[in-house]
């Protein structure tokens, strides 16, 4: 049996996930099926791209919803409250850029929740992987 890489998730992260999870179980799935059966009462199925799309549609949905419920059962909650000298998962940081000398401000995190746009790397980014283990002070490259 291979073994079952963890996801590491914000407790606020792990709620997203299963709110998204519901939404394509609960929505997506729903308007897939009503599409399809749409697109069967046009009648010949072989030569109908609205079935076929609404059938490739529903594979794309179904392997969501399984990824989505194997990074919820891999879950492994990052506690975002641990105060520490080293960079860890978790981890709110203050980085200076001496090229620029600007000050920026990351959030460390596990990948399934990375969103560089608002600040959040992942532990697995060039960037995180460079600042993880460091202490306040420490230069990196």
């Amino acid at each position: 049996m291979a073994d079952v890489k963890e996801t590491l998730l914000t407790a606020e992260g792990l709620k997203k996930l299963e709110e998204e999870l519901m939404y394509y179980k609960s929505v997506r799935r729903i308007e897939v099926s009503e599409r399809i059966k749409t697109a069967i009462e046009y009648g010949d199925i072989s030569e109908n791209s609205e079935y076929d799309d609404a059938k490739n549609e529903q594979a794309f949905i179904e392997g969501h919803i399984v990824e989505l419920e194997n990074k919820i059962n891999t879950a492994k909650i990052i506690d975002e409250s641990v105060k520490g000298d080293v960079v860890s998962v978790g981890s709110k940081v203050t980085v200076l850029d001496t090229m620029y000398n600007d000050e920026l401000e990351y959030v460390i995190v596990g990948s399934s929740e990375a969103d560089p746009f608002n600040n959040r790397i992942s532990n697995e980014s060039p960037v995180g992987k460079a600042i993880l283990g460091k202490r306040k002070g420490d230069e990196v490259e």
